[in-house]
């Protein structure tokens, strides 16, 4: 990896090349399309004022591609980037730290830094941040679960496992053993939508369904608190039954349509309690 310019280890130098920050490591030769695509996000970095932490970000994000690193896979220490790269360790430490934050490596206290495993966390908070700064409305986030919801319960249905299976109907049988204790049936709730993405076998939709999860906890109580009877409530319940066991048949169609249901009635209460 070339230096990178204005960050030298030793600043009072003056030195250091132009860095590219699309260079593959050592003796590796990155795709054109990567490479393309690392050099074009090194050059809005600096357009943003980034600088050189962003260009380090870059040449660290270049190193785990043309490498073929995996998640789990570790990382060179600070040390060892810094001396590669030319670069201030406090420079680095911070483009790990940046990486940490974005979700893209995992750093921790006294072990080396690995890439990670993809995860909701950061487009959650990103997602409940936006609905909270009223950029994005509850019904919008609601209409969007809909879409992806009645396609994830379809998936499931043709996909899950028995064990799967049997954890999703589990669910919905402690949902009607909990249904007055309102906590407990959020939990089961949420469990519930999860169960179903990652039954789905597609990565993207149990990506999707966990980062909204910080909205659906905001939004849930006003949802269970509008349905005022034990009979509405049950509705409810009887609802995610149906989507679980349409899953457990493998019938997909009937997945859909019940899993219809279930957002068409939530979408109608939010919108009678004039969240919009």
């Amino acid at each position: 990896m070339p230096p990178v310019p204005g960050d030298s280890a030793h600043a009072d130098s003056g030195g250091g090349t132009d860095m590219d920050a699309g260079s593959p490591s050592p003796g590796r030769t990155a795709p054109a399309g990567a490479q393309a695509a690392t050099h074009a996000g090194a050059h809005a970095g600096a357009q943003k004022g980034d600088g050189v932490v962003s260009r380090i970000m870059q040449a660290l994000i270049e190193h785990i591609r043309s490498n073929g690193l995996r998640a789990g896979d570790g990382l060179p220490g600070e040390t060892a980037f810094a001396q590669t790269l030319g670069a201030s360790r406090p420079s680095v430490r911070e483009a790990f730290r940046s990486l940490g934050s974005l979700g893209i490596i995992d750093i921790g206290n006294g072990r080396r830094a690995r890439v990670s495993s993809i995860n909701d966390d950061v487009l959650g908070l990103m997602l409940d941040h936006a609905v909270h700064c009223n950029q994005i409305s509850v019904q919008q986030v609601f209409d969007f679960r809909r879409t992806i919801e009645i396609r994830t319960a379809g998936l499931a249905a043709l996909r899950r496992t028995a064990s799967q299976s049997t954890d999703i109907l589990a669910l919905t049988a402690a949902m009607r053993a909990d249904f007055d204790r309102p906590e407990r049936m959020m939990e089961h709730d949420v469990a519930f939508h999860t169960a179903i993405a990652r039954a789905s076998c597609n990565p993207m939709f149990g990506l999707m369904v966990g980062s909204l999860e910080p909205v659906v906890r905001q939004v849930w109580p006003l949802t269970w608190g509008c349905r005022r009877t034990d009979e509405q409530r049950f509705d409810q319940i009887r609802i995610h039954e149906a989507v679980a066991q349409a899953i457990s048949a493998q019938n997909a169609a009937a997945a859909e349509r019940a899993m219809t249901d279930h957002f068409d009635n939530t979408i109608f209460v939010l919108a009678s309690a004039g969240m919009t």
